[in-house]
């Protein structure tokens, strides 16, 4: 079984949910306590064991390839004011994974950003972690935990949750088949933003693939769908139906969906709680201003 080494980061999207902010900032360079939430994937990726991530970009997002770039001034500047801890922060940003980039030139969807990827994929397993969705496990990282799946069932793996029956139809939701294990089951189809009484389970996608690089086979040639846009559920279900298995599985962690108002403001919040900088001085406020906890 080939070792899944790759990654694609889908990082073009317009963010218009978070309009003024991402009007002249991506939204996956909107900070999170003292990171841009972009970092916080790109770290779950390598403590996965990811040799080598591809950024999906698009236009106006410069500052994505520019903050994972060696920064000579700056770190010159903090080596002559012997800010070593800050210095060694920021050298490591440049050093810490092999990080390459390819723009979408067109808004064409999901299916379209990972098919870009294709020319540096090949035909390897990939993990596919969107931009929008911060995943905190202290543990074991979701990406991980997928890759062991990946490694113990033989097949192409989607990260799934349960959501609340009144939010499914927010997400694209999955028919369960045959169980694998507590956690895992076998695909048998997809439907896409259902209705609360058409919901097959209350299973969601969300923000975490690990795919066969056979999907590229069903995403050339695709035509846009709903929306206008090439939809990777789509391809995988046509990936399933070519006799490939895929599973879904319900993973350990805490999404937070940064592409959102208020989950960037969840975010912000508990991690400003588990950060040594922060932590104290949110939990007083909190108590003594807020009056909340």
């Amino acid at each position: 079984m080939t070792k899944v080494t790759k990654a694609v980061i889908p990082a073009a999207g317009l963010g218009t949910r978070l309009l003024p902010a991402t009007k002249a900032q991506p939204k996956e360079m909107l900070t999170i306590v003292d990171k841009p939430s972009l970092q916080y994937i790109v770290e779950e990726l390598v403590e996965s064991g990811i040799k080598d991530i591809i950024i999906v970009t698009g236009r106006n997002k410069d500052c994505i390839e520019d903050h994972f770039d060696y920064s000579y001034e700056l770190e010159d500047t903090l080596l002559k004011q012997e800010k070593h801890a800050l210095l060694a922060k920021v050298a490591e940003l440049s050093s810490m994974v092999n990080i390459f980039y390819v723009r979408q030139t067109h808004p064409l969807g999901l299916g379209h950003a990972v098919l870009k990827a294709k020319p540096f994929i090949g035909d390897e397993p990939f993990v596919i972690a969107l931009g929008d969705d911060i995943m905190y496990n202290p543990d074991k990282p979701v990406s991980k935990q997928m890759m062991e799946k990946y490694e113990k069932y033989g097949s192409s793996i989607i990260g799934v949750q349960e959501v609340a029956k009144k939010n499914v139809s927010k997400y694209g939701i999955v028919d369960p088949g045959k169980k694998l294990d507590d956690k895992t089951v076998e695909v048998e189809d997809f439907v896409e933003k259902p209705f609360v009484e058409d919901a097959p389970s209350r299973f969601a996608c969300l923000g975490r693939y690990l795919l066969d690089g056979k999907i590229f086979d069903h995403l050339e040639g695709a035509k846009p769908g709903k929306g206008g846009e090439i939809q990777l559920t789509d391809a995988i279900l046509k990936l399933r139906k070519s006799g490939e298995k895929v599973a879904a599985y319900n993973f350990d962690g805490k999404r937070y969906d940064i592409g959102d108002k208020l989950g960037l403001l969840k975010a912000n919040i508990e991690y400003g709680l588990k950060h040594d900088e922060t932590k104290e001085g949110l939990l007083e406020y909190l108590k003594n201003d807020l009056k909340l906890v």
